[in-house]
């Protein structure tokens, strides 16, 4: 027993204890409501673009979010999962490791985090250079994985939202294609702020088909977030990437 336990005494653990049980609960039926309305928007979006729904992936992007959380999601079975920041990321794959996950790297990553995140990211869609391609292509080969590398693209003209320009692309797929211990995916993109996503992904939409050319295996396009998975689905994307839809308006990270 804790020592806090012993101050509370038995009758307030009991009750606090009950506390944390309704609130497991409740978190389970409202993620649970939430992946039922994903689920229902991908397929409305799947419908109306004559797609397969077996065409989209969903990756339920938990940055913020306790470990708790992508537990209750693994249990209704969701397997993919994204996260955007390194330091969140690793100690939530780790204590997570024993759940049939795919970890998904989604966000903007320094070259000096190579390391860190080739120890646990199945896949990164954030590449937008060489050099960062390559740092993962050697801290793979250092821990014997293979990485998918997915090129992003950058559909606007803002340097702080990262991605390689699109007439940069096809070459950029080609240098990570020929390095060892990844394997080129597709491309990735965030529709630019005020502008069509449906306009934004057509272009992306493009750009992977040029790519493609080359790679005819890279089919993946990680488009479109909880705003704008439906422009996304409509114009090709195989990965949605959904947070605040699916797990409710984000919190401080807590562990």
């Amino acid at each position: 027993m804790r020592r806090d336990e012993i101050a509370a005494g038995p009758a307030d653990v009991e009750r606090r204890d009950e506390v944390e049980r309704r609130d497991e609960v409740e978190r389970r039926d409202e993620i649970a409501a939430g992946l039922a309305d994903v689920e229902r928007r991908i397929a409305e979006a799947c419908r109306a673009a004559g797609r397969d729904r077996g065409e989209v992936t969903l990756i339920a992007v938990t940055k913020t979010r306790p470990a708790e959380d992508v537990r209750i999601l693994a249990d209704l079975g969701v397997r993919d999962v994204g996260e955007n920041r390194d330091q969140e990321a690793a100690p939530k794959a780790h204590e997570l490791a024993a759940l049939p996950l795919t970890w998904h790297f989604v966000g903007q990553l320094q070259t000096n985090k190579a390391r860190s995140v080739a120890g646990y990211a199945d896949v990164v869609h954030s590449v937008d250079r060489l050099r960062l391609a390559a740092a993962l292509s050697k801290e793979a080969g250092r821990l014997g994985r293979e990485i998918g590398c997915l090129v992003q693209v950058s559909l606007d003209d803002d340097p702080g939202r990262g991605g390689a320009l699109p007439a940069d692309v096809p070459a950029l797929a080609d240098e990570i294609a020929a390095l060892g211990h990844v394997w080129l995916g597709g491309v990735m993109a965030v529709a630019p702020l005020g502008e069509d996503p449906g306009k934004a992904f057509a272009r992306l939409r493009e750009v992977a088909q040029a790519v493609q050319e080359n790679h005819p295996r890279a089919t993946m396009i990680s488009a479109g977030m909880s705003d704008d998975l439906t422009e996304a689905v409509a114009h090709g994307a195989t990965h949605v990437r959904i947070g605040t839809a699916l797990l409710g308006r984000r919190k401080p990270f807590v562990r």
